[in-house]
C-alpha cells in the first residue's frame, strides 16, 4: 500500500516508503486548499484489513484510516486494457502469484460493481464492502485446489474476514461517543433558543414535516429539528432561516453521522453529503431559492407547503440499490409515494401556522 501516486500509473513498490499527493478534504475544498493524503490501495488489501480486525491485529491500512476515516482511497488493480493507466505493478503482490493477485483483485472489483481506479473515501469504501461480501469464500480461497499458484490465501477459511465483518464499520472507525453528542445537544439547544438567524441545510426543513407528522416532540436526541418548529411555533415565527450547505452544527450536532471536523454527514455507507447535498439543491430548485438565502421561518414553511405538496419529488431515489452512495431506505421509500408523514404533518402544521 502506497500513497496517491498521481495519474500516470506509477509503480508502488514494497519497503520503498510511502509516496503522498494532496487530496482536498470535504471542508477545505469548498476552501480552495487541500490537507488530506489519498491513499492508494489494493481491492485486496481492503478484505486483509476487515480480516486483521476479525483477527484482533492492526495494520498499516487501519491506522490510516483511523487518523482520517474519510480520506480518500484510490483502489487499483493490475487490470491491464484500457485501465492499464492505473495499473500499479506487482510490487504490492502477496507470495501466491501473478494470476491469483490479479484474479482475486478483479473478483472484488466485479462483486463491488467498481471499476479499477475509483476514488472513494475510506469510510464509504469499508461500508460499501462490507455490505456486498460477506465472505472471502471463492474469493480469497477455493474449495478445490486445481493447480500450482491457486491454493489461496492460507487465512481465506479462518472465519477471521467473516468475524471482523460481524463487528461493523465501528471495529475500524470508532463512532461519536454518547457522551459528546449529549454535550452537543445540550450546548447547540442552548444557542437555537437564543439565535436571531439559524442555518439549516435545505431538505431537513422537510425531515422536521416528517418528524412533526410522525407525533416526534423535543427533547429529540438525534437532532434539533423538532426543538427548532417548537421555538417557530412559540415563540419566534419570524425567526431567520438562512440556507446552508453541509451538517450544520445547530441542527446536526447531535447525531450520529455528524463529522464534527468535516462539518459533514456520514450516513447513507458513508456518503450523506453527497445524496443530501443533492435533495438539498433539488429542493431549493423547486422553492426558487439559493444556499444563503434568507427567509423568516413562517414565510418560508409557507412557501415549502405550496411547493412541496409530497416529499417523493425530492427525496425518491429511482435506479439506486444498496451499496451505493445514492442509496437510503427514505429514498428507497419514496419511490412509489410520498411519505405519509410529511403529508400529515403539512396539514397539521398550516393549520396551526394559519392560525398565528
Amino acid at each position: 500500500m502506497h500513497f496517491f501516486p498521481g495519474m500516470a500509473g506509477a509503480k508502488g513498490v514494497r519497503g520503498q516508503g510511502l509516496r503522498e499527493r494532496q487530496m482536498p478534504s470535504q471542508a477545505d475544498a469548498r476552501k480552495g486548499r487541500g490537507n488530506v493524503h489519498a491513499l492508494q490501495v489494493r481491492p485486496y488489501q481492503l478484505l486483509c484489513a476487515v480480516c486483521r480486525t476479525g483477527e484482533g491485529r492492526g495494520g498499516e491500512l487501519l491506522e490510516a484510516v483511523g487518523e482520517a476515516p474519510d480520506r480518500p482511497l484510490r483502489i487499483v488493480c493490475n487490470a491491464g486494457d484500457v485501465y492499464a493507466y492505473q495499473d500499479p505493478g506487482t510490487g504490492e503482490d502477496t507470495p501466491e502469484g501473478a494470476d491469483y493477485n490479479r484474479k482475486r483483485d478483479l473478483d472484488i472489483l466485479q462483486r463491488m460493481s467498481w471499476p479499477p481506479g475509483i476514488v472513494l473515501p475510506a469510510r464509504t469504501a469499508f461500508m460499501m464492502l462490507m455490505e456486498r461480501i460477506v465472505t472471502v469464500e471463492g474469493i480469497c480461497g477455493y474449495e478445490t485446489v486445481t493447480g500450482e499458484g491457486w491454493q489461496g490465501c492460507a487465512k481465506a477459511g479462518s472465519g477471521y474476514y467473516e468475524a471482523g465483518r460481524a463487528k461493523g464499520i465501528g471495529a475500524i472507525i470508532p463512532p461519536r461517543s454518547e457522551e459528546e453528542m449529549q454535550e452537543e445537544k445540550v450546548r447547540s439547544v442552548r444557542a437555537l433558543e437564543e439565535a436571531e438567524e439559524v442555518s439549516i441545510r435545505p431538505h431537513i426543513l422537510m425531515c422536521a414535516v416528517c418528524q412533526y407528522g410522525g407525533g416526534v416532540r423535543p427533547p429529540y436526541p438525534p437532532d434539533n429539528l423538532p426543538e427548532l418548529l417548537q421555538i417557530i411555533l412559540n415563540r419566534k415565527p419570524d425567526l431567520r432561516i438562512r440556507m446552508a450547505r453541509g451538517a450544520d452544527w445547530m441542527m446536526c450536532s447531535p447525531c450520529l453521522a455528524r463529522v464534527p471536523k468535516l462539518n459533514a454527514c456520514v450516513n447513507v455507507l458513508g456518503s450523506g453529503g453527497l445524496s443530501n447535498e443533492k435533495r438539498d439543491l433539488d429542493m431549493l430548485q423547486k422553492l426558487g431559492l439559493h444556499f444563503g438565502s434568507v427567509m423568516g421561518a413562517t414565510d418560508l414553511f409557507r412557501l415549502i407547503f405550496e411547493k412541496i405538496p409530497t416529499t417523493a419529488d425530492i427525496c425518491k431515489r429511482e435506479g439506486s440499490v444498496s451499496p451505493s452512495c445514492w442509496w437510503d431506505g427514505c429514498g428507497e421509500s419514496n419511490v412509489t409515494a410520498g411519505n405519509a408523514n410529511y403529508e400529515k404533518g403539512r396539514r397539521e402544521l398550516m393549520e396551526v401556522m394559519s392560525a398565528k
